[in-house]
């Protein structure tokens, strides 16, 4: 058989332990059906009875047939999570960060993922150029929703320049597609300076309105450009004036959109507001927060819960000494919110420490891409106090490895202060501070 999926795990007193099945044995099919990936496996066991076909490794076949509850699991797990290869891109986009890596860096970094599998399970973004008409009809099939599409621009002549790829202006059609399933769908653009951006950018935004409202939004994102560009196309960051021209379009058409559909359905990142010296919008503009895998609203949004967390507290005067090392573009909201802190904990004394991507390139202000070489570099001699707070998107997820495979020990024993890794949320950023263990 084409597709056949090895068990790596089978949970202790679950139907597929009382059936005999194994780590190491195989499954071929469900219901005389082939098992194309995760999405098809969860389908077809959502019957009450099925036949499992098993093989053993020594090849013997087995043909297993159960009766379970609707929706009930089988309690077995694959090598592969998502039960087939990942999809890797075939574009050579302008903007891509990848192609922006240095040499040397371990090989996941490298790979360029553009599946819609990943859209639906990540909330990983994807160009429509690898996305057939079978997968197609199986997102509409399996309501693989929301899925998150890359437009970068509507207009198709440059959408293929952008993507280099001769196809990508004629993906757009699929969105038609998706509209009419009705599949949720959210989007991102990439602006980049002297290509999509101006009356490109105004175009792409009213074209995109017309899938309104399962396109439920769409966020305007900087180019993020690396010191590694030799060789690739040309292209130069936005100035501050231009920061405030992007966003006077983006909430023209938030005043225009609004009253009609109850989205402001176009959002800025976080970014554009530091660049043009702007105050972030309030929490409503953020329509639930849709992007914040875009940074889209996540400094507004670790304002609101740390304030709503401080609220909550009665305050002490116990002394703490507390260093916090973060990105450029979050430093001084960080240091807004320690002050705020020492009204009711004035013996809590937190020092921010802006960290510059170096090894990036000075352009790079977020802390999920900032590594361990230059959090030793740039604080190695400095006062850390008693504990140094790190944002846990510095790490790869659940591992204790930076970008360039410093590990949090690496850290620790080159600067010499214990490391709290704190999670995403205000609530988690006050714990820290408190020491308090959730």
């Amino acid at each position: 058989m084409a597709h056949e999926h090895r068990i790596c795990s089978v949970q202790q007193g679950s139907i597929a332990w009382e059936m005999g099945i194994e780590p190491g044995d195989k499954l071929l099919a469900v219901d005389g059906q082939e098992i194309e990936d995760v999405f098809d496996y969860r389908y077809y066991i959502e019957e009450e009875e099925l036949v499992l076909l098993i093989e053993k490794p020594d090849g013997e076949q087995w043909e297993l047939e159960i009766e379970k509850e609707s929706y009930e699991d089988l309690g077995m797990e694959f090598e592969q999570g998502l039960m087939d290869e990942y999809r890797s891109c075939r574009n050579r986009c302008i903007f891509c960060f990848i192609d922006q890596m240095p040499p040397g860096m371990r090989d996941t970094l490298y790979f360029k993922d553009d599946d819609s599998r990943l859209s639906f399970l990540q909330g990983n973004y994807v160009t429509l150029t690898n996305m057939s008409g079978h997968d197609l009809e199986r997102i509409i099939r399996f309501r693989l929703e929301p899925i998150n599409i890359s437009f970068q621009t509507m207009n198709p002549d440059l959408r293929c320049r952008m993507l280099h790829n001769r196809f990508a202006g004629e993906a757009l059609k699929k969105v038609d597609t998706l509209y009419e399933a009705g599949i949720e769908m959210n989007g991102q653009i990439v602006l980049c300076k002297g290509f999509n951006d101006g009356e490109e950018l105004d175009r792409s935004i009213r074209e995109l309105t017309r899938y309104l409202p399962h396109l439920r939004s769409v966020s305007v994102v900087p180019v993020g450009l690396t010191r590694f560009r030799e060789g690739l196309e040309p292209l130069e960051p936005f100035t501050k004036e231009e920061a405030r021209q992007v966003l006077e379009l983006i909430h023209g058409w938030q005043e225009r959109l609004y009253p009609e559909h109850g989205l402001h359905f176009i959002h800025a990142s976080d970014e554009w507001y530091i660049l043009a010296g702007e105050e972030l919008p309030g929490e409503e503009t953020y329509d639930g927060y849709l992007q914040l895998e875009n940074g889209v609203g996540m400094l507004r949004l670790l304002q609101n819960e740390f304030s709503q967390a401080l609220d909550g507290e009665t305050g002490d005067r116990k002394e703490r000494r507390i260093s916090l090392a973060t990105g450029l573009l979050a430093a001084p909201y960080l240091r807004q919110m320690a002050l705020k802190l020492r009204e009711k904990f004035p013996r809590t004394e937190i020092t921010v420490y802006p960290i510059k991507n170096e090894f990036f390139g000075e352009q790079i202000t977020v802390s999920g891409l900032i590594t361990g070489q230059d959090l030793v570099k740039q604080l190695a001699g400095q006062d850390l106090a008693e504990r140094l707070l790190l944002p846990s998107n510095m790490l790869r997820a659940e591992e204790d490895v930076f970008l360039d495979d410093f590990t949090v020990s690496d850290v620790e024993n080159a600067l010499q202060v214990p490391l709290n890794i704190v999670k995403s949320s205000g609530q988690d950023l006050l714990d820290a501070i408190l020491d308090r263990i959730r």
